[in-house]
């Protein structure tokens, strides 16, 4: 069994309030479930109404592919003008 996990630090840009945080991290986390399949919440900075930590994880039988999961979430969160990558962290066990 491989697992491969992302933590992602993110900065909304369109948020000015915690509610608009929200609505932009659950339209994201939504559509990166429905898509990829992955298990995918916010984990950190729940106060801050501009940055947040979003991390997920896949479970495969191999590196590859777990790889690929990892970088075409991460490639279609870059796609999102309403939030920037901060900073990343990739792990495959």
């Amino acid at each position: 069994m491989i697992i491969g996990a992302c933590t992602i630090k993110l900065i909304i840009y369109e948020s000015n309030s915690l509610k608009d945080k929200r609505h932009v991290i659950k339209s994201i986390i939504g559509k990166i479930q429905s898509r990829f399949n992955v298990s995918i919440a916010e984990i950190d900075l729940n106060d801050s109404w501009q940055s947040s930590i979003i991390g997920f994880a896949c479970v495969t039988n191999d590196t590859t592919h777990a790889n690929q999961i990892v970088n075409n979430v991460l490639k279609f969160i870059d796609g999102d003008s309403r939030v920037e990558i901060i900073d990343y962290n990739i792990e495959i066990l």
